[in-house]
């Protein structure tokens, strides 16, 4: 008998990373302004439920991505993490808005420079606020991860958060017009 997998258990396999990719149960983590671009995402224009993701979960142990959404202050930190604990593995984070992802242009003592100095991210969606299509396109890597952790077995690295050039913190992101 050989060691490699069969073409039933292949398919098996992608049939099951399939159906998980589509079941995106979320918890929301809202705590400011990109709120509003969050809960775009859900009306008819957009329609996240198109991708398993419309139905949104307000208990973690029922929830398997959390999206944080907004600035998140040292306060904050240790309830987002105690949700983040309270989560069935396989979990997912991802980080919704500039101030999640790096403390945006708060650079004071009260909020956290980006989540990952609490937990690990998953899908970084950048912006101030995010469009609803950078939100979908988020949505789809992570499906892309969440496809491949089952039918690899291991999951993938967490994404880098995004680096400011000294300009860019300075001056502001570029506005293209």
């Amino acid at each position: 008998m050989s060691s490699e997998p069969g073409f039933l258990t292949t398919r098996l396999d992608e049939a099951i990373g399939w159906a998980r990719k589509f079941s995106i149960f979320q918890y929301p983590f809202v705590t400011a302004c990109c709120g509003m671009e969050y809960m775009a995402t859900a009306c008819s224009h957009y329609d996240v439920d198109r991708f398993g993701a419309g139905l949104p979960r307000f208990s973690p142990r029922q929830a398997d991505v959390l999206f944080v959404v907004g600035t998140i202050s040292h306060k904050m930190a240790p309830v987002l993490k105690r949700i983040y604990d309270q989560m069935a593995e396989p979990k997912w984070v991802v980080s919704f808005g500039v101030c999640t992802c790096t403390g945006g242009f708060y650079d004071n003592y009260a909020t956290v420079m980006g989540i990952d100095t609490i937990m690990p991210v998953d899908v970084y969606i950048p912006g101030c606020p995010p469009r609803p299509e950078y939100v979908l396109d988020g949505l789809l890597k992570l499906q892309a991860k969440i496809q491949a952790q089952h039918s690899s077995g291991e999951r993938p690295v967490p994404e880098q958060r995004p680096v400011l050039s000294e300009r860019q913190r300075v001056e502001g992101p570029e506005v293209v017009a």
